[in-house]
């Protein structure tokens, strides 16, 4: 995982009372995250936060990266007969 892209995520507890935001500013991860799973694309939000860089967006997608990656999720099994 390319630690330099991380180092675009930063934390303030002062700005979204501590979530993770992109270079201090006030532009949540949870927020690009949820609007590249709605269906924008890169340019789109680069169209829509001009200070917004390629990378910030790349650091997002490897910061949820680096908290799933080692998540385990067990199946629950439903009895077919029930």
């Amino acid at each position: 995982m390319n630690n330099d892209l991380l180092q675009r995520i930063t934390v303030d507890p002062r700005i979204f009372g501590g979530k993770p935001i992109i270079r201090g500013r006030r532009l949540a991860v949870e927020h690009v995250l949820g609007m590249l799973a709605a269906g924008d694309d890169i340019d789109i939000l680069l169209e829509g936060y001009p200070w917004l860089e390629r990378e910030d967006i790349l650091a997002c997608l490897a910061y949820a990266h680096r908290l799933v990656e080692h998540e385990r999720v067990e199946p629950l099994m439903v009895d077919a007969a029930a």
